[in-house]
């Protein structure tokens, strides 16, 4: 007998004892992410067909100390290798952990081949061949600190691939983390079994060869063990004939019964030959159906609901996550009184979603990415609509009904006002720190960065909290909910695009149309506290010649042009937002020679422009210290320097409209007046009802010369 190692993932090693202790294994032993035991040679080509958990079993030639190179290449010589393969097989080596002195895999893996060679050499015999590609054998090492397990691998390719599942067809899930999934549902061949969004099928395909008493590796063509100097082929015949068999046999003799659904009929298309390759596509009805919508099929009474619905960026936002668990929640509580689910999810914030409590719940690792595992009982119907009148009312309350409110209030002045664009929220309560704006029937959710001393869990939570309430008291359709994080950024880093890809539609402002963009950037390409200081401007610009300067997407432009101005001028350092501009200006109808862009560096262009205007408007940034400027650039400290500039290009006469969102900025009135400029404070007239809570969200000046 033979000592060996099944390796397995964190957390599935006393599931892994029980399955080995099922195939005859006695002295099974659990240890950090696999499983020791001795075994016989049928007792471990057994457990390579037929464990369904473990990802490979590897041969114990040596455990060994080992604190650097020279200790791993001795102990590597000191196994017979020539006992174990012959030199025309091929071989690879793989080598996990590090330490203090062999800080490479690559290099530890290295020495183990050079002494493997080296082995063969010295009996004059021919060096086998390294192959990454397809070897015949696979050498594992796993090395902890100063202990090392040498071994070879029994297996070769992981034992997760079947041979159902095309590598082109490759899902998140492996097959060994389906497996685990299904023993720890609660489901039984006895009951039949419902993925509601079933992706490839994995689920369901492990779920049926088990009822089917499958053994998983039966498909499998190629084996590690079988390149082993000791393999007995004849053994290996009798083993594998048999479990075939019994695959045919129990397919065919199996009353249980599977149900797939999903709304992708290609992958639907997919999971239909995985299920067809495996053996057990006449046990499974594949259905093409919406999870939020399902209906409990005919037969299903004390079924088991068993799923892995979307937890990343992979298939949908988080507004759309949140939609569909909780959606889907409602559903198989309203369709599926009396049965159970056992739903698979990266994320407890989502699970939460479903509005259920779990009577038994798991922690285990997909792959990299800790998961939760939570088992259900769904309750009479009856009596679980009356729980849900309640669950529906405790779902974030204080934040929903501040919402109303808002809502009640805010949107009947922006009907009155004409916008299509408003702010509704403003992270009024400090354990809601968001704020939300409405841009037609979207909404835009920005979370605030929260406190270190907020526990991460703490927030997700309240996020999902906020984005589902958001969602049930506006009616908004939760692709049309769009979440981003700001944080405090410096200069213009706010504005950093987020993505490659343009969506960008029409709103109303004022009488004024203009473009946004609510997905590929942070900001949206208007900024909604400064639009009653459009419409002033727009008010003030007619007959003038107006400039524009740190002009973002030249909204202030557009007013001013459709209030009536003589020229405009439109300065920006982005060759993107300067584009934007001109859109906008298009979309309006103002184009012509008398509506200049520039794109440049608003303080470098300031310092060489000699043409004079009526009416100027900046808005610069607070800080900036962006790479295409000479300097840096602080508001507070270089405004004065700001005006000196300006005044030279104000007409007598003329209007600067100076405005920063700055807290506490003081504007330095004597050196002003020292200037020949007078200023006049307008932030309270220049604040939104939207805005009225922040208060120091801008602040805004009128800048003339003193004489006027």
């Amino acid at each position: 007998m033979h000592q060996y190692l099944a390796v397995t993932s964190n957390g599935l090693e006393n599931l892994l004892v029980d399955e080995l202790t099922a195939l005859g294994i006695s002295n099974a032993k659990p240890v950090q992410a696999g499983v020791k035991f001795k075994a016989s040679k049928e007792q471990i080509y057994r457990c390579c067909l037929w464990s369904r958990l473990a990802s490979r079993f590897v041969r114990i030639l040596s455990e060994f100390n080992c604190q650097d190179d020279m200790d791993l290449y001795l102990a590597t010589s000191a196994v017979n290798w020539v006992d174990q393969f012959h030199s025309s097989k091929k071989f690879v080596v793989d080598f996990n952990g590090t330490n203090r002195e062999i800080r490479n895999s690559q290099y530890g893996a290295m020495k183990v081949k050079d002494a493997i060679v080296d082995c063969y050499n010295k009996k004059n015999l021919p060096r086998p061949s390294i192959c990454k590609e397809q070897p015949d054998l696979r050498i594992h090492v796993r090395l902890h600190k100063e202990k090392a397990i040498l071994g070879v691998d029994m297996v070769g390719s992981g034992l997760h691939q079947r041979g159902y599942r095309p590598e082109s067809g490759r899902a998140p899930l492996r097959e060994t983390l389906a497996a685990a999934i299904i023993l720890r549902s609660g489901w039984n061949e006895t009951k039949p079994l419902l993925d509601p969004m079933c992706g490839s099928g994995t689920l369901l395909i492990e779920a049926a060869m088990m009822a089917a008493n499958m053994a998983p590796g039966v498909n499998r063509k190629k084996w590690g063990f079988e390149s082993l100097e000791d393999f007995d082929l004849e053994l290996w015949t009798e083993i594998k004939s048999e479990a075939s068999v019994q695959a045919r046999r129990g397919v065919k003799k199996t009353d249980a019964r599977f149900f797939g659904f999903d709304n992708d009929e290609r992958v639907l298309k997919t999971a239909q030959d995985n299920a067809r390759r495996a053996g057990v596509e006449d046990l499974i009805t594949f259905t093409l159906g919406d999870a939020a919508q399902l209906k409990r099929p005919a037969g299903f009474e004390n079924g088991v609901i068993i799923c892995n619905p979307p937890y990343g960026e992979r298939l949908g936002t988080h507004p759309g996550l949140i939609a569909l668990y909780t959606a889907f929640g409602a559903q198989i509580k309203a369709e599926f009184g009396g049965c159970q689910a056992s739903i698979f999810s990266g994320s407890d914030e989502l699970l939460s979603c479903l509005r259920m409590r779990a009577d038994k719940q798991f922690k285990l690792n997909n792959g990299a990415l800790p998961c939760h595992q939570k088992n259900y009982h769904i309750s009479d119907r009856t009596v679980e609509s009356r729980d849900d009148a309640v669950t529906e009312t405790v779902v974030a309350p204080d934040f929903s009904n501040r919402l109303k409110k808002n809502i009640a209030k805010i949107g009947k002045w922006a009907k009155r006002e004409k916008l299509d664009c408003y702010r509704i929220y403003d992270a009024d309560l400090p354990d809601y720190n968001v704020a939300i704006d409405v841009y037609l029937d979207n909404l835009v959710i920005q979370e605030y960065a929260a406190p270190k001393d907020i526990p991460e869990e703490t927030t997700k939570r309240r996020l999902t909290d906020i984005i589902r309430a958001s969602i049930q008291v506006t009616g908004t359709e939760a692709n049309k909910v769009v979440l981003k994080v700001r944080e405090k950024k410096k200069g213009r880093d706010q504005y950093n695009k987020l993505s490659q890809h343009a969506q960008t539609m029409q709103v109303n402002e004022y009488g004024v149309k203009l473009i946004v963009n609510l997905h590929d950037y942070l900001d949206t390409g208007l900024f909604l506290d400064h639009k009653l200081t459009r419409r002033r401007l727009g008010e003030m610009a007619k007959g003038k010649d107006f400039l524009n300067l740190f002009a973002y997407t030249g909204s202030a432009t557009v007013h001013a042009a459709c209030g009536g101005a003589k020229s405009t001028t439109t300065v920006d350092m982005s060759n993107t937002y300067i584009e934007w501009a001109k859109q906008n200006m298009q979309l309006n109808g103002q184009i012509g020679r008398q509506h200049r862009f520039e794109q440049a560096d608003c303080l470098q262009w300031l310092e060489k422009e000699s043409t004079q205007y009526d009416l100027i408007f900046i808005d610069p940034p607070t800080f900036s210290n962006s790479k295409r400027m000479e300097q840096s650039f602080d508001i507070q400290r270089d405004h004065i320097q700001l005006m000196k500039n300006l005044k030279r290009l104000l007409k007598a006469g003329g209007t600067i409209v100076f405005s920063n969102n700055k807290r506490h900025f003081k504007m330095d009135l004597e050196q002003l007046e020292e200037m020949g400029l007078k200023a006049q404070n307008i932030s309270a007239q220049t604040l939104p009802m939207d805005f009225s809570r922040n208060k120091q969200i801008h602040n805004c000046w009128l800048v003339t010369h003193k004489e006027d």
